[in-house]
């Protein structure tokens, strides 16, 4: 696999900076469909959904659990890579759980995606997305709630730091609090190891979302219209935080 050195440079006005020790794939590089759907991935590591990962991304989050560390911040995963399947059944659950209360369809769909993703559309098939809160803090019943890293929330001194110091090892906020994005809901404890996830997302533009979901039968696919679809990409997959596009 081509890689090449990823010299200190800003990506447009208030691009992505990252330190010269990085190195971004090439964009040229090709992704299997199955890679970018969550159905296996050649530089996966980790043996349990908490410890699986991009090997590049599992090299990065050392590096900053060891910085974090010395500001007595244990960085600790509540979830790394997650496959097509267990998406799937995470999503199935739900659908099927909100269609027994005698919520329609569309309407049950339309809950869902407030944070969970559609089978085979998840950053996290990637293996280069974490969802990390502070295991040295107290652990709310809940623990990913926005309200947990800021104001009095346990999190807040893990949030702060990341807010300064997670881009110097190439990691960024996804789905942020600013007022104008659309698509899921605020996320503060959802990273992502830009040097592999921007061209992994570059490639997955490619997709046929909406034959992928039906081939792959997901339940209620069939109310996956044209225009479901189109809103779901953009809003949804498209609609993050810029330094990661």
């Amino acid at each position: 696999m081509k890689r090449r050195q990823f010299i200190s440079t800003t990506i447009a006005a208030g691009g992505l900076v990252l330190s010269p020790s990085f190195r971004l794939f090439s964009l040229s590089q090709v992704y299997t469909r199955n890679q970018l759907i969550g159905k296996g991935n050649p530089d996966l590591r980790g043996e349990s959904y908490l410890t699986t990962m991009h090997k590049d991304t599992a090299i990065a989050l050392q590096k900053m659990r060891g910085a974090a560390s010395q500001e007595g911040i244990e960085l600790e995963i509540v979830s790394a890579y997650r496959s097509f399947q267990r998406q799937k059944e995470i999503f199935e659950r739900k659908y099927r759980d909100f269609r027994s209360k005698g919520i329609e369809p569309e309407k049950a769909i339309e809950k869902i995606i407030e944070y969970s993703t559609i089978p085979g559309t998840s950053r996290h098939h990637w293996g280069t997305d974490l969802d990390l809160i502070d295991g040295n803090a107290p652990r709310p019943k809940n623990v990913l709630q926005a309200a947990n890293f800021h104001g009095q929330g346990p999190f807040c001194k893990m949030k702060e730091w990341m807010n300064a110091h997670a881009k110097e090892f190439g990691f960024y906020e996804v789905y942020t609090d600013e007022p104008t994005r659309k698509g899921f809901k605020y996320e503060p404890w959802h990273f992502s190891y830009a040097p592999v996830s921007v061209p992994m997302l570059k490639e997955y533009a490619s997709l046929d979302v909406k034959a992928i979901l039906s081939e792959e039968k997901v339940l209620g696919n069939e109310y996956f219209s044209d225009a479901f679809i189109k809103k779901y990409r953009a809003e949804n997959i498209f609609d993050i935080n810029p330094l990661l596009k």
